[in-house]
């Protein structure tokens, strides 16, 4: 019988160039095995609904087909796989013991799902494939590459949302668990990029279109509360992952993943009156747990 890390294995080569399947095996993860309780279910959507997105624009179509997708957004999103995959392979009884440290966080939170759980097993199997992939990030235009940080950020941030409050809005903590639930709608405004980005791979042109076009509450939250809290949010980050590498991924409040820090454009632009406020209203406390 093959270990759960070979049973992985073989799961997400099986799936490799067939984004449709990917999406299959990602929603039969989530399934509880036979006999035990649906515990994982509410959490799926979230991870569904990002992944829905992957192949509306192309991302995962095999490198060689007609429709060539992106090597960076593959191995992302076989790195999740496969951490997944692993997790319920071992939830089920085959053998061996968590490959990685990232496969460990999936496996914890298919033992005891929560909401903390599910984000820390998410981030690390995300986080970790970033930092192994930067080579092929570094191929990608620069406008995908913005994104690529974008999506970064946000998805940490949600994480502090329900993992460490008080970083994350401030006096407003007590409401910050429930914006950042993933079982609840309110998770899709972090991760609102459909609407901005058109269904196709990759990106060109100028990067300020895409920004000018972003969701307003979406670009609100980026430059009103994400932004000033960057450095902040990776340091706590790579402590609450287990990453101590994370904390290289920004730079002086500037996204540094395969990124120019130097090249501020969409990261320190000139906040409107409403992302004034909000800075003022949520200052970025000393400390925060």
């Amino acid at each position: 019988m093959p270990s759960a890390a070979e049973h992985a294995d073989a799961q997400v080569a099986a799936v490799r160039d067939d984004p449709a399947a990917r999406l299959a095996l990602m929603e039969s993860l989530y399934e509880a095995p036979p006999g035990r309780p649906e515990r994982h279910l509410p959490y799926r959507r979230a991870a569904m609904a990002f992944m829905a997105w992957e192949l509306r624009r192309g991302l995962l179509e095999p490198v060689t087909g007609p429709r060539p997708g992106s090597p960076w957004w593959r191995a992302i999103n076989e790195r999740l796989l496969r951490d997944t995959a692993e997790a319920r392979a071992l939830l089920a009884g085959l053998a061996g013991a968590p490959s990685s440290a990232s496969a460990a966080h999936s496996f914890e939170f298919a033992r005891h799902p929560s909401v903390r759980a599910w984000y820390r097993a998410h981030n690390a199997s995300i986080v970790q494939g970033y930092l192994d992939h930067r080579d092929l990030a570094e191929a990608e235009t620069r406008v995908e590459r913005f994104f690529i940080n974008l999506v970064l950020v946000r998805v940490l941030y949600a994480h502090a949302l329900v993992a460490a409050p008080r970083l994350a809005m401030s006096w407003l903590w007590p409401v910050a668990p429930s914006l950042g639930d993933p079982r609840l709608m309110m998770t899709g405004i972090f991760m609102s990029l459909s609407r901005v980005l058109p269904d196709r791979y990759p990106l060109h042109g100028d990067l300020s279109q895409y920004v000018t076009n972003e969701n307003r509450i979406g670009r609100l939250l980026d430059i009103g509360v994400i932004t000033p809290r960057l450095d902040a949010l990776c340091a706590w980050s790579a402590v609450e992952l287990g990453i101590p590498a994370a904390t290289t991924l920004v730079r002086d409040a500037v996204p540094a993943y395969a990124w120019d820090c130097r090249d501020t454009e969409g990261w320190r632009q000139t906040p409107r009156a409403a992302a004034r406020v909000l800075r003022l209203v949520l200052p970025v406390p000393r400390s925060a747990s």
